[in-house]
Protein backbone atom coordinates (compact mmCIF):
# COMPACT_ATOMS: atom_id res chain seq x y z
CA UNK A 1 0.00 0.00 0.00
CA UNK A 2 2.80 2.17 0.23
CA UNK A 3 3.96 4.59 -2.89
CA UNK A 4 6.32 3.71 -5.76
CA UNK A 5 8.28 6.33 -4.58
CA UNK A 6 8.63 4.47 -1.35
CA UNK A 7 9.22 1.21 -2.40
CA UNK A 8 11.95 2.41 -4.95
CA UNK A 9 14.29 4.45 -1.56
CA UNK A 10 16.29 2.73 0.52
CA UNK A 11 13.52 1.96 3.73
CA UNK A 12 11.82 0.28 0.66
CA UNK A 13 14.50 -2.02 -0.98
CA UNK A 14 16.25 -2.66 2.34
CA UNK A 15 12.37 -4.44 3.14
CA UNK A 16 12.00 -5.89 0.00
CA UNK A 17 15.27 -7.69 0.19
CA UNK A 18 14.72 -8.74 4.22
CA UNK A 19 11.42 -10.45 2.35
CA UNK A 20 13.72 -12.16 0.00
CA UNK A 21 16.11 -13.67 2.59
CA UNK A 22 12.40 -15.59 4.23
CA UNK A 23 11.48 -17.69 0.84
CA UNK A 24 11.95 -20.82 1.35
CA UNK A 25 14.35 -23.01 -1.21
CA UNK A 26 10.96 -24.37 -2.90
CA UNK A 27 9.61 -20.57 -2.86
CA UNK A 28 6.53 -20.39 -0.16
CA UNK A 29 7.25 -18.15 2.81
CA UNK A 30 6.20 -19.58 6.96
CA UNK A 31 3.68 -18.23 8.71
CA UNK A 32 3.63 -16.15 11.84
CA UNK A 33 7.14 -14.45 10.61
CA UNK A 34 7.76 -10.56 10.23
CA UNK A 35 9.64 -11.32 6.97
CA UNK A 36 9.90 -7.38 6.46
CA UNK A 37 12.02 -6.07 9.65
CA UNK A 38 14.63 -7.92 9.54
CA UNK A 39 16.37 -10.37 7.32
CA UNK A 40 16.84 -14.22 8.25
CA UNK A 41 19.88 -15.22 9.50
CA UNK A 42 19.47 -19.17 9.64
CA UNK A 43 19.34 -22.11 7.92
CA UNK A 44 17.41 -22.44 4.72
CA UNK A 45 16.12 -25.82 5.27
CA UNK A 46 14.76 -24.59 9.04
CA UNK A 47 11.58 -22.56 7.01
CA UNK A 48 9.10 -24.27 6.07
CA UNK A 49 6.17 -22.25 3.57
CA UNK A 50 2.42 -22.76 4.12
CA UNK A 51 -0.23 -20.84 2.74
CA UNK A 52 -1.88 -20.91 6.13
CA UNK A 53 -2.27 -17.18 7.99
CA UNK A 54 -1.56 -14.68 4.82
CA UNK A 55 1.32 -16.48 4.11
CA UNK A 56 3.32 -16.60 0.97
CA UNK A 57 0.35 -14.61 -0.63
CA UNK A 58 0.89 -11.54 1.15
CA UNK A 59 5.04 -11.71 0.20
CA UNK A 60 4.16 -12.20 -3.43
CA UNK A 61 1.70 -9.62 -3.50
CA UNK A 62 4.29 -7.35 -2.05
CA UNK A 63 7.49 -8.11 -4.01
CA UNK A 64 5.28 -8.39 -6.95
CA UNK A 65 4.70 -4.47 -6.07
CA UNK A 66 8.26 -3.96 -5.61
CA UNK A 67 9.21 -5.11 -9.02
CA UNK A 68 6.91 -2.79 -10.70
CA UNK A 69 8.68 0.52 -8.73
CA UNK A 70 12.00 -0.93 -9.19
CA UNK A 71 12.60 -3.69 -12.13
CA UNK A 72 14.81 -5.22 -9.44
CA UNK A 73 15.17 -8.80 -11.52
CA UNK A 74 15.81 -10.74 -8.18
CA UNK A 75 11.82 -9.27 -7.01
CA UNK A 76 10.64 -10.53 -10.36
CA UNK A 77 12.48 -13.79 -9.89
CA UNK A 78 11.33 -14.21 -6.53
CA UNK A 79 7.71 -13.77 -7.16
CA UNK A 80 7.95 -16.69 -10.45
CA UNK A 81 9.58 -18.96 -7.92
CA UNK A 82 6.44 -18.29 -5.55
CA UNK A 83 3.93 -18.33 -8.20
CA UNK A 84 5.77 -21.53 -9.55
CA UNK A 85 5.22 -22.81 -6.37
CA UNK A 86 1.72 -22.33 -5.77
CA UNK A 87 0.75 -23.55 -9.22
CA UNK A 88 2.44 -27.12 -8.56
CA UNK A 89 0.68 -26.71 -4.96
CA UNK A 90 -2.57 -27.33 -6.44
CA UNK A 91 -4.64 -30.52 -6.44
CA UNK A 92 -5.91 -32.33 -9.88
CA UNK A 93 -9.37 -31.78 -8.22
CA UNK A 94 -8.50 -27.77 -7.94
CA UNK A 95 -7.84 -27.30 -4.21
CA UNK A 96 -4.71 -26.66 -2.18
CA UNK A 97 -3.38 -27.71 0.59
CA UNK A 98 -2.25 -26.15 4.02
CA UNK A 99 1.49 -26.88 3.31
CA UNK A 100 3.51 -27.96 0.35
CA UNK A 101 5.52 -30.17 -0.17
CA UNK A 102 2.07 -32.46 1.57
CA UNK A 103 2.88 -34.02 5.02
CA UNK A 104 0.98 -36.89 6.40
CA UNK A 105 -1.60 -35.14 8.76
CA UNK A 106 -3.77 -32.57 8.02
CA UNK A 107 -2.16 -30.12 6.62
CA UNK A 108 -2.67 -32.12 3.43
CA UNK A 109 -6.49 -31.62 3.31
CA UNK A 110 -7.78 -29.38 1.15
CA UNK A 111 -7.42 -25.68 3.03
CA UNK A 112 -10.37 -23.38 3.53
CA UNK A 113 -9.47 -22.52 7.33
CA UNK A 114 -8.51 -19.09 7.62
CA UNK A 115 -8.83 -18.35 4.19
CA UNK A 116 -6.02 -19.71 2.82
CA UNK A 117 -7.62 -21.18 -0.43
CA UNK A 118 -9.31 -18.27 -0.86
CA UNK A 119 -6.29 -15.63 -0.80
CA UNK A 120 -4.76 -18.28 -2.91
CA UNK A 121 -7.62 -17.88 -5.47
CA UNK A 122 -7.12 -14.09 -5.36
CA UNK A 123 -4.01 -13.53 -5.83
CA UNK A 124 -3.98 -16.06 -8.55
CA UNK A 125 -7.03 -14.00 -10.11
CA UNK A 126 -5.19 -10.97 -10.23
CA UNK A 127 -2.18 -12.85 -11.87
CA UNK A 128 -4.19 -14.06 -14.63
CA UNK A 129 -6.06 -10.33 -15.33
CA UNK A 130 -4.89 -7.32 -13.33
CA UNK A 131 -2.65 -4.61 -14.97
CA UNK A 132 -0.23 -4.35 -12.19
CA UNK A 133 0.75 -8.11 -13.48
CA UNK A 134 1.70 -7.49 -17.20
CA UNK A 135 4.81 -8.34 -16.55
CA UNK A 136 4.64 -12.13 -16.44
CA UNK A 137 4.51 -13.39 -19.78
CA UNK A 138 1.27 -14.61 -20.95
CA UNK A 139 2.21 -18.54 -20.43
CA UNK A 140 1.97 -17.68 -16.38
CA UNK A 141 -1.00 -15.73 -16.62
CA UNK A 142 -2.80 -18.08 -18.32
CA UNK A 143 -1.61 -20.98 -15.97
CA UNK A 144 -3.09 -18.51 -13.50
CA UNK A 145 -6.15 -18.06 -15.21
CA UNK A 146 -6.90 -21.94 -15.14
CA UNK A 147 -6.11 -22.63 -11.78
CA UNK A 148 -8.47 -20.44 -10.84
CA UNK A 149 -11.20 -22.23 -12.64
CA UNK A 150 -10.51 -25.31 -11.40
CA UNK A 151 -10.58 -23.90 -8.04
CA UNK A 152 -13.67 -22.37 -8.73
CA UNK A 153 -15.18 -26.13 -9.31
CA UNK A 154 -13.37 -27.66 -6.11
CA UNK A 155 -15.58 -25.01 -4.41
CA UNK A 156 -18.57 -25.92 -5.82
CA UNK A 157 -17.90 -29.43 -5.50
CA UNK A 158 -16.83 -29.16 -1.86
CA UNK A 159 -20.37 -27.55 -0.78
CA UNK A 160 -22.01 -29.62 1.09
CA UNK A 161 -25.45 -30.96 0.65
CA UNK A 162 -28.31 -31.34 3.29
CA UNK A 163 -31.67 -33.05 2.76
CA UNK A 164 -30.76 -32.11 -1.51
CA UNK A 165 -30.13 -28.46 -0.36
CA UNK A 166 -26.71 -26.47 -0.77
CA UNK A 167 -25.34 -25.09 2.92
CA UNK A 168 -21.77 -24.62 3.99
CA UNK A 169 -18.28 -25.37 3.54
CA UNK A 170 -16.32 -27.79 6.11
CA UNK A 171 -12.59 -25.75 7.44
CA UNK A 172 -10.77 -28.08 5.69
CA UNK A 173 -12.29 -31.18 3.25
CA UNK A 174 -10.36 -34.70 2.25
CA UNK A 175 -8.09 -33.91 -0.58
CA UNK A 176 -8.94 -37.12 -2.16
CA UNK A 177 -12.63 -37.89 -1.55
CA UNK A 178 -13.45 -33.86 -0.80
CA UNK A 179 -15.29 -34.85 2.62
CA UNK A 180 -15.55 -32.45 5.37
CA UNK A 181 -12.36 -33.30 7.20
CA UNK A 182 -10.83 -32.99 10.84
CA UNK A 183 -7.69 -30.88 11.44
CA UNK A 184 -6.48 -30.47 14.94
CA UNK A 185 -8.14 -31.91 17.61
CA UNK A 186 -10.60 -29.20 18.10
CA UNK A 187 -11.52 -29.25 14.91
CA UNK A 188 -14.17 -31.69 13.98
CA UNK A 189 -15.94 -32.21 10.21
CA UNK A 190 -18.22 -29.69 10.22
CA UNK A 191 -20.36 -27.13 8.29
CA UNK A 192 -17.67 -23.40 8.87
CA UNK A 193 -19.83 -20.41 10.13
CA UNK A 194 -16.73 -18.61 9.83
CA UNK A 195 -14.38 -19.79 6.61
CA UNK A 196 -17.93 -20.46 4.55
CA UNK A 197 -18.19 -16.58 4.79
CA UNK A 198 -14.59 -16.28 2.94
CA UNK A 199 -15.59 -18.39 0.51
CA UNK A 200 -18.91 -17.38 -0.74
CA UNK A 201 -17.15 -13.27 -0.73
CA UNK A 202 -14.88 -15.02 -3.26
CA UNK A 203 -17.83 -16.35 -5.30
CA UNK A 204 -19.47 -13.24 -5.63
CA UNK A 205 -16.42 -11.59 -6.11
CA UNK A 206 -16.62 -13.39 -9.90
CA UNK A 207 -17.75 -10.95 -12.26
CA UNK A 208 -19.81 -13.18 -14.53
CA UNK A 209 -21.12 -16.06 -12.49
CA UNK A 210 -22.59 -19.16 -13.78
CA UNK A 211 -26.14 -20.64 -12.76
CA UNK A 212 -24.19 -22.73 -10.36
CA UNK A 213 -22.21 -20.23 -8.78
CA UNK A 214 -25.31 -17.97 -8.05
CA UNK A 215 -27.06 -21.02 -6.73
CA UNK A 216 -24.08 -22.21 -4.24
CA UNK A 217 -23.96 -18.44 -3.01
CA UNK A 218 -27.91 -18.36 -2.60
CA UNK A 219 -27.83 -21.66 -1.43
CA UNK A 220 -24.77 -20.88 1.49
CA UNK A 221 -26.82 -17.16 2.33
CA UNK A 222 -30.56 -19.19 3.11
CA UNK A 223 -28.08 -21.75 5.37
CA UNK A 224 -26.72 -18.93 7.21
CA UNK A 225 -29.94 -17.31 8.01
CA UNK A 226 -31.22 -20.52 9.07
CA UNK A 227 -28.59 -20.93 11.68
CA UNK A 228 -28.23 -17.85 12.84
CA UNK A 229 -28.07 -17.08 16.65
CA UNK A 230 -30.69 -14.40 17.82
CA UNK A 231 -30.53 -13.10 21.42
CA UNK A 232 -27.38 -14.17 22.82
CA UNK A 233 -24.24 -12.37 23.80
CA UNK A 234 -20.60 -13.53 23.79
CA UNK A 235 -19.43 -11.87 27.35
CA UNK A 236 -15.91 -11.46 28.54
CA UNK A 237 -15.79 -11.89 32.73
CA UNK A 238 -12.99 -12.63 35.19
CA UNK A 239 -13.96 -16.51 36.55
CA UNK A 240 -13.56 -17.97 40.34
CA UNK A 241 -10.29 -18.69 39.74
CA UNK A 242 -9.37 -15.00 38.22
CA UNK A 243 -8.70 -15.92 34.73
CA UNK A 244 -9.99 -14.44 31.74
CA UNK A 245 -12.99 -16.43 30.89
CA UNK A 246 -16.10 -16.10 27.98
CA UNK A 247 -19.65 -17.07 28.72
CA UNK A 248 -22.74 -16.92 26.20
CA UNK A 249 -25.31 -14.94 27.66
CA UNK A 250 -29.04 -14.10 27.19
CA UNK A 251 -29.40 -10.53 25.36
CA UNK A 252 -32.33 -9.02 23.41
CA UNK A 253 -30.55 -6.55 22.03
CA UNK A 254 -27.58 -8.40 21.10
CA UNK A 255 -26.49 -8.43 17.37
CA UNK A 256 -26.85 -11.71 15.52
CA UNK A 257 -24.15 -14.78 16.06
CA UNK A 258 -22.88 -17.73 14.53
CA UNK A 259 -20.89 -20.65 15.64
CA UNK A 260 -17.31 -21.71 14.19
CA UNK A 261 -18.57 -25.15 14.19
CA UNK A 262 -22.37 -26.67 12.92
CA UNK A 263 -22.90 -30.32 13.96
CA UNK A 264 -23.32 -31.90 9.98
CA UNK A 265 -26.85 -33.03 9.52
CA UNK A 266 -28.76 -31.01 12.73
CA UNK A 267 -26.77 -28.00 12.09
CA UNK A 268 -26.47 -27.93 15.76
CA UNK A 269 -23.35 -25.64 17.08
CA UNK A 270 -20.73 -27.62 18.24
CA UNK A 271 -17.70 -27.15 21.05
CA UNK A 272 -14.87 -29.12 21.69
CA UNK A 273 -11.46 -28.90 23.96
CA UNK A 274 -8.56 -30.62 22.92
CA UNK A 275 -10.06 -33.93 23.63
CA UNK A 276 -12.35 -34.05 20.50
CA UNK A 277 -15.45 -34.93 22.07
CA UNK A 278 -18.68 -33.12 21.06
CA UNK A 279 -20.46 -30.62 23.05
CA UNK A 280 -23.42 -28.77 22.53
CA UNK A 281 -22.81 -26.10 25.13
CA UNK A 282 -20.11 -23.64 25.09
CA UNK A 283 -20.11 -23.76 29.22
CA UNK A 284 -19.03 -27.46 28.76
CA UNK A 285 -15.85 -26.97 27.19
CA UNK A 286 -12.30 -25.70 29.52
CA UNK A 287 -11.76 -22.15 29.69
CA UNK A 288 -8.19 -22.46 27.78
CA UNK A 289 -10.74 -23.47 24.59
CA UNK A 290 -13.23 -20.84 25.38
CA UNK A 291 -10.58 -18.25 25.53
CA UNK A 292 -7.98 -19.69 23.06
CA UNK A 293 -10.48 -20.17 19.93
CA UNK A 294 -12.92 -18.49 18.04
CA UNK A 295 -16.76 -20.10 18.79
CA UNK A 296 -18.50 -17.28 17.90
CA UNK A 297 -18.67 -14.57 15.89
CA UNK A 298 -20.71 -11.77 13.73
CA UNK A 299 -18.68 -12.99 10.69
CA UNK A 300 -22.05 -13.52 8.20
CA UNK A 301 -23.43 -10.17 9.40
CA UNK A 302 -22.58 -7.97 6.85
CA UNK A 303 -22.62 -10.52 4.53
CA UNK A 304 -26.35 -11.20 4.69
CA UNK A 305 -26.98 -7.22 5.41
CA UNK A 306 -24.97 -5.59 2.90
CA UNK A 307 -22.62 -7.83 0.19
CA UNK A 308 -25.81 -9.97 -0.84
CA UNK A 309 -28.53 -7.74 -1.40
CA UNK A 310 -25.77 -5.60 -3.21
CA UNK A 311 -24.37 -8.68 -5.31
CA UNK A 312 -27.91 -9.66 -5.99
CA UNK A 313 -28.72 -6.18 -7.46
CA UNK A 314 -25.87 -6.07 -9.35
CA UNK A 315 -26.63 -9.43 -11.08
CA UNK A 316 -30.34 -8.61 -11.76
CA UNK A 317 -31.34 -11.46 -9.51
CA UNK A 318 -35.06 -12.06 -8.54
CA UNK A 319 -35.91 -10.35 -5.04
CA UNK A 320 -36.50 -13.54 -2.69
Amino acid sequence: KQSVEWFQSEEGRRIADNVLTWQTPIGGWPKNKDTASEPFDGKSEDLHATFDNSATTGELRFLARAFRATNEPRYEQAFLKGLSHILEAQYPNGGWPQFYPLSKNYHRHITFNDNAMVRILELLRDVSESPDYRFLKTEDRTKAEAAVIKGINCILRTQIKQNGKRTAWCAQHDEKTLAPAWARSYEPPSLSGAESVGVVRFLMSLEAPTPEIIAAVQGAVEWFRGVTIHGMRLDKFTNADGQDDRRIVADPDAGPLWARFYELGSNRPIFLDRDSVVRYAFSEIGQERRTGYAYYGNWAARLLTDAYPRWKEKHKLPKE
